[in-house]
């Protein structure tokens, strides 16, 4: 777009059709040619770009937090992470067993063996055969059998759909962790390789891909099992970071809200305070399902959820789930002045920005269509809180490589 020049691509001829070359497949003399004119365009966009990120006054921004982590994310690419092939081929035969079992139930619930994976069949099972409520028949005329279908009809007790659930979260277990870590475990190495996007995401939040790293499932026992596939060779460890509700109290900071402010400076349980003011019950008498019901609200917030979502998620009335929001900003002052303060801005500029003046683009926040102008107007109000804590993350990650490197000195000094 900015130098009107079309980049180099290599294409194979398959049949009638051409498909991209990946660059193992290219020749050297072919290879030089693309790696210079990688490095020949990324020069030059740097100096165009530098002009902007300079008038903007990001140019700081740039220096001190997403050019040193270059480094640090190519490091941690090229290092990888040491997996545990025997339990993850341990794991695979263990999931594909647990399938077997599931089908059968489905198939028993039926009366009929059918392909589980095609929504058609699985629609016509549900709505046609067994005379299910609730279904909805979409543009090609086939029924819908999303997540949110199932998670209704298994409310409403429908056993089968309870199965249909879990037989679709046991495959992906297969298909996305399972068989696609091992395929892509090096050869050499026997590490995972991923590889670490800084420019992915309108925030500036880290992804990862081929494969992705940052979704590893860990609320359920299975999750938890490929999780401990993740090893550290021998004589090292893994080491888990995080800020603490970091979201929350950012949200606390940029929203101006002195109650969540108290309640982290008086270093309360944060989700017992919400659950207190909410039910309007003393700190000392917050049960454990009104402490989980004020965290997912809590959480919920900074995504800006609707009664309508919140009902579904704890699974209560629709009723309550308003009065619960109405009791959290009667309480939590300063919220909604923020939501109204970031959604303006955001119309009229076409972006928010974060602490650090990274600026977030949001689309469609002038769109003429709620939905789509809803959607944009939560990514808004979502944004400058996400993207702090992002950028607060990276300025950990370049610290904690600091500190990593001097250890690593030491200890080939033969310093403990």
């Amino acid at each position: 777009i900015y130098l009107n020049h079309e980049t180099i691509k290599y294409k194979d001829v398959v049949g009638v059709g051409k498909k991209e070359k990946t660059f193992d497949e290219v020749s050297i003399d072919e290879a030089y040619v693309y790696a210079s004119e990688d490095a020949d365009v990324t020069l030059r966009l740097y100096n165009i770009l530098k002009k902007r990120i300079i008038s903007e006054k990001l140019f700081s921004f740039y220096e001190s937090i997403e050019k040193p982590l270059i480094k640090v994310l190519a490091k941690m690419e090229n290092e990888g992470i040491k997996i545990d092939l025997k339990q993850l081929k341990n794991l695979e035969i263990f999931f594909k067993k647990k399938i077997l079992k599931i089908e059968k139930e489905i198939f028993k619930l039926s009366g009929i063996e059918f392909n589980i994976a095609s929504p058609k069949q699985l629609g016509e099972i549900l709505f046609d055969k067994l005379g299910l409520e609730g279904g909805k028949k979409g543009k090609s005329g086939s029924y819908s059998t999303n997540v949110d279908i199932l998670e209704n009809l298994s409310y409403q007790g429908h056993k089968i759909a309870e199965f249909l659930l879990e037989w679709r979260q046991t495959s992906k277990l297969i298909n996305t962790y399972t068989e696609s870590l091992i395929n892509q475990a090096n050869k050499k190495t026997l590490r995972i390789h991923t590889s670490y996007s800084m420019a992915a995401t309108s925030t500036g939040r880290l992804s990862s891909t081929d494969p992705n790293l940052q979704n590893i499932p860990i609320k359920t026992e299975e999750g938890k099992k490929i999780r401990h596939a993740f090893i550290s060779k021998k004589g090292f460890k893994l080491v888990s970071l995080d800020y603490s509700q970091i979201e929350l109290r950012l949200l606390a900071y940029i929203g101006k809200v002195d109650e969540l402010k108290k309640a982290f400076d008086e270093n309360v349980d944060i989700h017992n305070k919400t659950a207190s003011q909410i039910f309007n019950i003393k700190l000392s008498d917050v049960n454990e399902n009104q402490r989980r019901q004020a965290k997912t609200i809590n959480y919920s917030i900074i995504y800006g959820i609707s009664a309508f979502s919140l009902a579904k998620r704890l699974n209560i009335k629709r009723s309550e789930a308003d009065v619960m929001l109405k009791e959290y900003f009667k309480k939590y002052k300063g919220i909604l002045d923020y939501i109204d303060k970031t959604t303006e801005f955001c119309k009229k500029n076409g972006f928010v920005k974060t602490l650090f003046g990274r600026k977030c683009y949001i689309e469609g926040i002038n769109n003429t269509n709620p939905r789509f102008r809803n959607f944009a107007i939560r990514a808004a109000v979502n944004a400058p809180i996400q993207g702090s804590a992002a950028d607060i993350i990276k300025k950990a990650m370049m610290k904690l490589w600091v500190i990593l490197s001097i250890a690593k000195t030491h200890s080939g000094n033969g310093s403990s």
